[in-house]
């Protein structure tokens, strides 16, 4: 196979950034760079390519079956559930994913969101600029007393690399860290494993780092809000779908739980009519736009990896291909 004229579509390059070169990929073909392809362009962009380089791009039977050419789907992500992995499969198209790239930034930033929530630094650093602190001639205030970390349970859905890391930082912190998992399988001797109702009621703080599916889909909803301390505070880096955003809006404005740090939502970029504005008091809520994957080295790790992918590919190698059997 003369790799230098594959023709190859980058459908989403704008997804990961100005700040990435992505000229290496023209070492592999003839690349088509498309800033944003929507679903409906996907079928027209891909006539005559061999290979589509995307991350959000929706794959189901209809746009598989409008790309004929297709033989390699290389996914800027880890999930899949865009992909019906399974028509690939019978229609002959690999498809390659990139895991574990992230890890170190998707840590870091739940842990960033539920101590700046523990900690009411929202609520504080307002305080200061709003000039209520000189006006209150004290040299501290009190107004919403906090715990230190390691008077805390931490409870962790998911314990997977992304899991196990925030459960080391959490530990490093002095927080009692709980699991559970929703496989149902043992994931570390070092950690307590419980099942998901003792983790809603044991835990302070919850985050959440497992992958969307069916067991996971719109699993924080008002019967698991209900179950949680009036003081928990959530957070969500892993797939928006798991909590469900109207019932997160009133557990926290009927103080079912405290507070919420979310990164991810059920539709993206997350839409004015979102109940989640609707949240009475904002400083108990942190919205990000789905950056914990983003550090500028894991979106480098990212592009080198699907780099590694196509090129295994088109030397006839098999490199994290996720629907062979």
């Amino acid at each position: 196979m003369n790799k230098n004229n594959t023709p190859i579509v980058f459908l989403q390059a704008s997804s990961l950034g100005n700040d990435m070169d992505l000229s290496i990929f023209d070492d592999l073909g003839q690349v088509t760079y498309i800033e944003n392809a929507t679903n409906d362009e996907v079928p027209g962009y891909l006539q005559g390519a061999e290979i589509a380089i995307t991350n959000k791009n929706i794959f189901d039977q209809k746009t598989i079956d409008a790309c004929p050419s297709l033989k390699l789907i290389a996914l800027t992500a880890t999930g899949t559930n865009n992909v019906d992995l399974d028509y690939c499969t019978k229609k002959g198209i690999k498809v390659a994913n990139v895991a574990n790239y992230s890890t170190d930034g998707v840590a870091q930033l739940t842990v960033t969101m539920a101590l700046a929530l523990a900690l009411h630094l929202k609520t504080y650093d307002e305080y200061v600029k709003s000039g209520h602190y000189v006006k209150d001639e004290q040299f501290s205030y009190f107004g919403l007393p906090f715990h230190n970390l390691s008077a805390l349970t931490w409870g962790i859905v998911g314990l997977g690399h992304i899991g196990s890391k925030v459960a080391e930082i959490a530990t490093s912190l002095g927080s009692y860290v709980i699991y559970t998992s929703l496989s149902g399988h043992d994931r570390s001797s070092v950690y307590e494993r419980v099942d998901l109702d003792e983790l809603l009621t044991q835990s302070d703080i919850i985050s959440v780092h497992c992958p969307l599916t069916d067991r996971s889909y719109n699993l924080f909803n008002k019967s698991t809000f209900q179950k949680m301390k009036n003081t928990a505070i959530l957070v969500n880096t892993a797939r928006g779908a798991i909590v469900n955003e109207e019932d997160l809006k009133e557990a926290i404005n009927n103080h079912e739980i405290y507070a919420a740090g979310l990164d991810t939502f059920k539709k993206e970029p997350l839409p004015l009519s979102s109940p989640l504005y609707q949240i009475e008091d904002q400083d108990r809520l942190i919205l990000t736009p789905h950056v914990g994957w983003g550090s500028f080295e894991a979106r480098d790790l990212l592009v080198k990896e699907v780099y590694r992918n196509i090129e295994a590919y088109l030397n006839g190698e098999s490199r994290n291909i996720v629907n062979e059997k």
